[in-house]
């Protein structure tokens, strides 16, 4: 711990005599740190493996370059171990006694000498060599998640090298979480054994997979019901023309989740789904560096402006995925998330799945789905929660412009 002490404070010196990083500086340390996060040599960066580790202690050495302090149990890190059940339908134990899975968070901090403080985090581990997270169905291969969640790593440190140089009126604590892929696990054990006074914290800033900026600039925030500051500030520092799709709830399948249990104000950050989702084809060339920048500096302009007000409220959100029908079939395609148009947009199509086999295709949206109407995502989920493997339905899609029909069979 006092290696990581002394190499902190070391750094911190050597920042504090620098000039705030150039937009051409930071993209060359956003493609660093994204080339190296999913190159092969870390295998997936799954939690329990040496390419987690290394990934880890990557992430350490960078944090003590930029001038950060060590924030974690043990210097940057905060070891923690799973233990996974036998019985299916109990969770994991998460804590630091026993056998299981051994991960690690690692967290630096900007003390600011203020009475508040706000979280940054992303996570950094990954599927490994695919396991049952993973959409590839070939043989085994390593998924080297460069947009889930390389890109949001990158766009942590690049947010620590902005904000470790401005004097502002909160205390910053990053966090890189592991185990995010199993069920939010770093987050969970963080949030439970937290290393500041929760009492503390402002708010919460989580950035999942957005590394993939599209042509319109379509930006996904979520959570922004969670404060009623938010919205306002959100719209306020938009002067890059992004293409906010908000949506309200603060529970999703990502580590804001859990600080949102803790009734913390949360946003989501997120650049959409695409084809290379939990597949061995999201690498690092693939993602759109110039896209992460603009995402790393609208969420600087977005902490300044919510740094001139008071605490922030925090609301309780109805949440998205609590009216969420469940269901047992699948059309086999990746929903296009950013699309806030009527219908489903469909974002990627899978092989020998009834979408393909009834001949939908990317782009295509759907607006009906046997006797319902699709108008958006949720109305597309519960029209899938009323079939059963086997059987058979009318499927009605628009393709540039046209309406088709076609039989699908589940």
């Amino acid at each position: 711990m006092k290696q990581y002490q002394v190499i902190g404070l070391i750094g911190a010196l050597a920042f504090a005599c620098q000039s705030a990083p150039s937009d051409t500086d930071l993209i060359n340390d956003l493609k660093k740190d994204v080339t190296y996060l999913a190159a092969d040599q870390l295998e997936g960066r799954a939690i329990g493996t040496d390419g987690e580790v290394k990934a880890a202690e990557y992430l350490a050495e960078r944090f003590s370059e930029i001038g950060i302090s060590p924030k974690g149990t043990d210097g940057f890190f905060q070891e923690f171990t799973v233990s996974k059940p036998s019985n299916p339908h109990e969770e994991a134990v998460i804590g630091t006694d026993g056998e299981g899975v051994t991960g690690r968070n690692v967290i630096g901090y900007i003390d600011n000498q203020a009475a508040q403080t706000i979280v940054i985090g992303a996570h950094f581990d990954h599927l490994g060599y695919g396991g049952s997270g993973s959409l590839h169905r070939g043989d085994s291969a390593i998924h080297n998640g460069a947009d889930d969640n390389a890109s949001g790593t990158a766009a942590l440190a690049a947010l620590a090298e902005l904000l470790v140089g401005e004097k502002r009126q909160s205390n910053f604590l990053f966090i890189a979480f592991s185990g995010e892929e199993n069920g939010l696990w770093g987050s969970n054990y963080f949030v439970k054994n937290p290393t500041i006074d929760l009492e503390t914290v402002n708010y919460m800033i989580n950035m999942d997979m957005v590394g993939r900026l599209n042509e319109e600039n379509t930006l996904a925030i979520n959570g922004v019901g969670t404060s009623p500051s938010f919205v306002p500030a959100l719209d306020l520092v938009n002067t890059d023309s992004l293409k906010l799709v908000t949506s309200e709830s603060g529970v999703g399948p990502s580590d804001h989740t859990s600080f949102y249990l803790q009734d913390l104000p949360v946003l989501h950050f997120f650049t959409g789904q695409h084809e290379d989702y939990h597949r061995p084809s999201d690498d690092a060339e693939k993602i759109n560096y110039e896209g992460l920048l603009q995402v790393v500096r609208y969420i600087d302009r977005l902490v300044a402006q919510l740094d001139t007000e008071p605490k922030l409220a925090f609301t309780k959100t109805k949440d998205s995925s609590g009216d969420s029908p469940r269901f047992t079939v699948t059309l086999g395609v990746v929903p296009d998330y950013l699309y806030d148009g009527k219908g489903m947009r469909i974002d990627g199509v899978s092989e020998d799945k009834p979408a393909q086999k009834a001949g939908l295709q990317k782009g295509d949206i759907v607006v009906q789905l046997g006797d319902s109407t699709i108008v958006d995502m949720m109305s597309y989920m519960r029209a899938l929660g009323a079939f059963q493997p086997g059987q058979e339905t009318q499927v009605a899609y628009e393709r540039d412009g046209k309406k088709i029909e076609a039989q699908v069979k589940f």
